[in-house]
């Protein structure tokens, strides 16, 4: 029975040692296994946050340039065009330039032609701040003895200068960072490029200021393109030139006895002049008369 024992002992003695071996290894790999799961978890926590930071801040910077955009109202460029016949030119005219003066607007042109004397006409373009704009098209029409043609348009730019805007905004963003690059460019090479792409960006935004000043200014301010027309009836005046009767009778006497001496001057030069001649004349005549006379007499005595 000892001998039993003593057989059996060792034997339970290495398979107890197997069993906690292969335990202890279980144990170590789950160990290992529930590390490893706990880092991922962690490691992609973090990729979460960090996705998640990022959008927070694209969605940051958008609210932020959607926050200083600054939306305006409608804008509208306005324009007319306005054909009036009028009594008095040059007075409906001064009234026009009047009006304009009072509505805080300016003459951008200004052409005044005549066809003879009988139609006068000319074309003025003006600038009014739009809020008188309605007020400055009644008062003009108001001048005229009739209204030939009335054009009015209206071209809405509202979403172009928002889009402008919000592109001014963007490039602005990128003008700061190529900036923060440039500051912190250690290679020439680096240098030159951020350089070349910061031209081209500050270009760009010149391009868009430009533009959106333009709209700015065709909104604020209307254009009215006006032409005149006037049709002459000329009437004789009676000047005072034509009732001096007295001062005509001395100057037409004065005309008559000037024509008379002038007429008896050139007969004595012509007398005096031609003596000569009309001696012989006058001889040759004698002569004639002479003869045809004896001629005469000797007829009546047959």
């Amino acid at each position: 029975m000892k001998k039993v024992l003593l057989f059996f002992i060792p034997i339970m003695l290495t398979l107890s040692l197997a069993a906690c071996s292969s335990s202890s290894k279980s144990d170590e790999a789950k160990i290992s296994s529930d590390n490893t799961a706990e880092f991922d978890s962690v490691q992609d926590n973090k990729v979460e946050k960090s996705e998640s930071l990022a959008l927070d801040n694209n969605a940051a910077q958008d609210q932020a340039l959607s926050a200083e955009i600054d939306v305006p109202n409608q804008m509208v460029i306005y324009q007319a065009d306005l054909q009036l016949r009028v009594k008095k030119f040059e007075k409906t005219l001064e009234s026009l330039e009047a009006q304009v003066e009072k509505y805080g607007g300016y003459i951008a042109e200004s052409s005044v032609s005549k066809d003879g004397v009988e139609q006068v006409s000319g074309r003025i373009s003006v600038r009014i701040p739009q809020q008188n704009f309605q007020s400055f098209l009644h008062d003009a029409e108001g001048l005229a003895a009739e209204v030939l043609q009335r054009n009015i348009s209206g071209t809405d730019v509202t979403e172009e200068y928002v889009d402008l805007e919000s592109r001014l905004k963007s490039k602005r963003v990128v003008e700061e960072r190529l900036t923060s690059f440039m500051e912190a460019a250690q290679k020439t090479e680096d240098l030159l490029k951020i350089s070349a792409d910061l031209a081209a960006v500050q270009e760009e935004i010149e391009t868009i200021q430009g533009r959106m000043k333009y709209l700015e200014n065709q909104t604020s301010l209307s254009t009215v393109h006006i032409s005149l027309y006037e049709n002459k009836v000329i009437v004789p005046n009676l000047e005072d030139e034509d009732l001096k009767t007295w001062d005509k009778t001395k100057k037409q006497f004065m005309k008559s006895t000037n024509l008379l001496l002038t007429a008896i001057s050139g007969f004595i030069v012509f007398l005096l002049g031609n003596l000569p001649i009309l001696g012989m004349i006058g001889v040759i005549a004698v002569i004639i008369y002479f003869n045809v006379k004896k001629v005469i007499k000797r007829k009546d005595k047959e």
